[in-house]
């Protein structure tokens, strides 16, 4: 079951008043799409989070398959040094 909440979010004065007169109707269709747009947003970080840390399981396969281990990659990376 969804549960709605209320929260307070700053906008210009000019779309609070449109809001205030808008009918109950506008209002429920605005917030309609707001949950939509913030979801679609939340998704969109979720999915970016999730294939980072696939690229990232890969990466760490991939050097584990070549026998890779920390210890090397440390000293090929301070190798410059």
């Amino acid at each position: 079951m969804i549960t709605n909440e209320e929260i307070t979010i700053k906008v210009p004065s000019e779309v609070a008043e449109a809001y205030r007169n808008a009918t109950e109707d506008e209002r429920e269709q605005i917030e309609a799409r707001l949950a939509v747009l913030l979801k679609s947003s939340m998704t969109s970080k979720q999915e970016a989070i999730a294939k980072l840390r696939q690229t990232m399981d890969e990466i760490g396969r991939r050097a584990a398959e070549r026998d890779l281990t920390p210890e090397i990659l440390e000293s090929i990376l301070n190798d410059g040094e």
